[in-house]
């Protein structure tokens, strides 16, 4: 028996490209296997339909992501530290696999309705965090939902201009130092 890995690795690859440049509903199945170079029947083998394979896409890296969040907060101690850590990741992820991480900002609208509270979620780990950190006292008392959304916007902006090609043109992980004050300023760490 052959090993599928590559071929649904190269889909998957091929598929996320062609999402974040041309968007799901422009995309077709024959526009992902001709650019993947296999036959179409080959991606069904792999993934029922064009909406799976997003979905599938979105989890997976999603998951990963909120998993990866949640292990570099552990590592850390204090507030300060755990979210400097966290918005540094998300900032070096961005830069060595945009596609990925465009691709999940761009479509997260349309998948997190579909989230259950199980799965890892970069929302919750930041949350989490900052819920600690005013329960230790180490952030001032606050709506947590709104210092949390604050956070996510101040660590997401920039990353949205650099994915709809605003000037931005520095790698974000230069710019994550400024992100970081930014969000020390914003809760008053």
């Amino acid at each position: 028996m052959r090993d599928g890995s590559r071929t649904r690795e190269k889909i998957d690859r091929t598929a996320i490209g062609l999402f974040v440049r041309k968007g799901i509903a422009e995309t077709t199945i024959r526009d992902i296997a001709t650019e993947a170079e296999i036959a179409e029947g080959t991606l069904y083998r792999h993934y029922p339909s064009k909406e799976a394979l997003a979905w599938e896409l979105f989890i997976e890296n999603f998951k990963v992501l909120g998993q990866k969040l949640s292990e570099i907060q552990k590592a850390q101690q204090g507030t300060r530290e755990k979210l400097a850590a966290m918005i540094r990741y998300f900032c070096s992820v961005f830069e060595k696999d945009s596609d990925v991480f465009s691709y999940l900002f761009l479509v997260r609208h349309q998948h997190m309705l579909k989230l259950t509270p199980r799965v890892p979620n970069p929302y919750l780990v930041f949350r989490a965090v900052i819920r600690e950190g005013i329960a230790r006292g180490e952030v001032p008392k606050q709506d947590i939902d709104v210092a949390t959304s604050m956070v996510m916007g101040l660590t997401l902006q920039l990353i949205d201009s650099r994915i709809l090609g605003r000037r931005i043109q520095q790698p974000m992980e230069t710019l994550a130092d400024t992100i970081v004050a930014a969000v020390y300023r914003v809760l008053s760490v």
